[in-house]
């Protein structure tokens, strides 16, 4: 395993450097078992994927020996364009633009339904709009999709963000609809970002699908053997995951 990391290692720079060219870079993490020799089990690392804009399709994966939130700081090193990722506070603050991530957002929501259906009915039929609009933004081009968003979104979150601040006034603030009212008011800039240019997303959905494939993969390798099994692990499901996205044939 050692050996496949150092011969794919000037393969994943390559791409890493083209990820960061990006106007727009999307990431999420998932968890990865390591065998830990010296306590003879397993313990936690991460594995991060990175993912490119249109113009730099590439899903690269990268490997932290520990569950730390700032794993992304370091890989980004100087990049300043947009981030789309959940509070990483520490990378945002030095100047990455942060956008924030509606299907996120609506999962608290949702998971308010049974302790407050109305409310938890009433958020979700409302972020319901919002996706419709991007539904009906499919198709054009980014100047198109900026002036769609600017013409029915924008409209949609001022009456939404509204709705929210009122409710935020009624709620137990520790209840589950009063946590997700909390999450959505206290990351409204971000949740607001992709109005302001066609090239964002609405969501963070892409990574998030992006490391299932290591999620699903855990039942069958069940942890990674050392330190080097975990990076040739990322640099594997780099190119592996890339060649599928942009369809080619690794072998041939």
């Amino acid at each position: 395993m050692a050996q496949a990391a150092w011969l794919l290692e000037p393969i994943w720079k390559a791409m890493k450097a083209e990820v960061l060219k990006s106007r727009v870079v999307q990431t999420d993490d998932t968890t990865v078992p390591v065998l830990d020799r010296r306590l003879d089990r397993a313990r936690t690392a991460r594995l991060w994927v990175y993912l490119g804009d249109r113009d730099h399709p590439y899903l690269l994966y990268d490997y932290t020996a520990d569950r730390s939130r700032h794993g992304p700081e370091p890989f980004l090193g100087d990049y300043r364009g947009y981030l789309q990722a959940d509070a990483y506070d520490r990378i945002y603050s030095r100047g990455v633009v942060e956008v924030g991530c509606w299907a996120h957002a609506r999962r608290k929501f949702f998971d308010a339904r049974t302790s407050d259906p109305e409310r938890s009915h009433e958020a979700l039929a409302r972020i319901r709009l919002l996706y419709a609009a991007e539904a009906a933004g499919k198709g054009l081009d980014e100047a198109g999709r900026l002036a769609l968003r600017r013409e029915r979104s924008a409209p949609l979150l001022e009456r939404l963000g509204s709705w929210l601040d009122q409710q935020s006034r009624i709620v137990l603030p520790k209840s589950p609809m009063g946590g997700a009212i909390g999450y959505a008011r206290s990351n409204w800039a971000a949740l607001n970002r992709f109005t302001e240019a066609g090239f964002l997303a609405i969501d963070n959905n892409a990574s998030e699908r992006a490391v299932k494939p290591v999620a699903l993969g855990r039942r069958t390798w069940l942890f990674a053997g050392d330190e080097g099994g975990g990076r040739a692990a990322a640099m594997l499901f780099s190119l592996a995951t890339t060649c599928k996205a942009l369809k080619i044939d690794p072998f041939g």
